[in-house]
């Protein structure tokens, strides 16, 4: 019993009654074009008189809500109120206006259905109430029985007039079934009537496709440029308290190294965080690259202590800029795992080679603490991967027989550029 109460005058049911009740409002000035047609076709002076000729009035209104249903806001309009009214997803209804010829169509019939159901519950909500509440209390105010009232004689019967309460009962529970019953039917024909098309649902698939790609690409450069700040930091700065009183010339490169690294690394937050501020421009600070910054983090890398050797074999002015900036960020988190993973003294080997048209990365050292792990957090490294596949290369990285760590990267210099 409470399941059908709820249903019938539960806070869905009655905000569904809300939206029958404008479709209603809405249908008015459409059943008054109706009127003045009906009038003089019929020969009447009143047609709100006369119960057939309202229901004219309102079948000749409805095509004309039909056709102005055509105007380019109504299913946006429409698409707000059922979501908020009827409850149906938003991902259902479309919001934007109907372009092609079926959309006009089956907005159309949607407005049609919504005006047409929502003037006939306006009707009986406005007509059942006051005569459902006269016959529930006609037996108790005897003087309603008088027949200048114009009360049918049957209900000077005693036994007719006990019934009136429970007529008067039925006929409001009828009319919220009949409420519910018709913005439940409106409800689930909403989606396919006002709900996206395939080619809206291609659009907005593709859209969600390169939001997520825009969001992964700005996770993958928050996750390198600050965890190898993180990680450059923390070294060097462990290093220079190590040889705070024994090395004063040591501690104030590895200071100047700690500025360089937090100047660039802030930068390069705002270039990136610009991309997500609404309506704002996209920071100030360029993405760094192979050719311009490489030399910078190796210098950064080694003021912490760490000894690093790097092989270039080719000219990074020579590389495109799109893969002069990820093959940076391969380097870069290299030997961000390098500074997690290897030992304080171990010697990290960095290389960039050309070889059969494609640029070679390669950063091995040896591991004397945990190996990364592509399963186990090792989100730098999928980053490495998903740099790769997206510039048509392959990335690899694990231990070798040597009982080092290699990180091997092969880009196409050209193709997906």
């Amino acid at each position: 019993m409470s399941a059908v109460a709820r249903s019938l005058f539960g806070r869905r049911a009655r905000l569904r009654w809300i939206h029958l009740i404008l479709g209603g409002a809405l249908a008015m000035p459409y059943v008054l074009v109706g009127s003045v047609v009906i009038g003089p076709a019929a020969g009447a002076t009143d047609v709100f008189g006369s119960f057939p000729l309202q229901l004219a009035s309102f079948g000749v209104g409805l095509p004309l809500a039909a056709v102005t249903s055509l105007f380019p806001l109504t299913r946006p309009l429409e698409s707000a109120a059922v979501r908020w009214l009827c409850g149906v997803d938003e991902d259902r209804l479309a919001f934007g206006p109907a372009g092609t010829r079926g959309e006009k169509g089956r907005t159309a019939a949607w407005f049609t259905l919504h005006l047409g159901f929502g003037g006939i519950i306006a009707g009986m909500s406005l007509a059942l109430p006051p005569f459902a509440v006269a016959l529930i209390v006609l037996p108790v105010l005897a003087g309603l029985r008088d027949n200048r009232l114009g009360l049918p004689e049957a209900f000077d019967h005693t036994w007719v007039l006990a019934l009136a309460p429970v007529a008067g009962v039925a006929s409001l529970i009828a009319l919220a079934g009949c409420a519910a019953g018709c913005g439940a039917l409106l409800a689930r024909w909403a989606p396919p009537l006002l709900g996206p098309t395939p080619r809206e649902r291609l659009a907005a698939a593709e859209a969600r496709a390169a939001d997520l790609a825009v969001r992964n690409r700005l996770a993958r450069e928050l996750h390198d440029s600050v965890g190898h700040a993180l990680s450059a930091v923390t070294l060097q700065a462990s290093a220079a308290r190590r040889v705070l009183d024994s090395d004063p010339a040591f501690v104030r490169e590895a200071l100047a190294a700690i500025e360089d690294t937090t100047r660039r690394t802030v930068g390069e937050l705002d270039a990136v965080l610009g991309v997500l501020r609404d309506g704002g421009a996209p920071g100030t600070a360029p993405a760094p690259t192979l050719a311009a910054d490489l030399d910078g983090l190796l210098r950064r890398t080694r003021a912490g202590g760490r000894r690093v050797t790097a092989t270039v074999g080719a000219d990074p002015e020579a590389l495109p800029p799109l893969l002069s900036r990820e093959a940076y960020r391969i380097v870069q988190e290299g030997l961000s795992n390098a500074l997690r993973h290897a030992g304080e003294r171990a010697a990290v080997e960095v290389r960039i080679a050309v070889a059969d048209g494609d640029l070679e990365i390669t950063v091995e050292n040896p591991v004397t603490g945990p190996a990364p792990s592509r399963t186990g957090g090792g989100h730098g490294l999928r980053g490495i991967a998903d740099r790769a596949r997206l510039l048509g290369g392959t990335a690899t990285a694990g231990p070798t027989p040597a009982q080092t760590w290699r990180l091997h990267a092969r880009l196409p210099m050209k193709g997906p550029l």
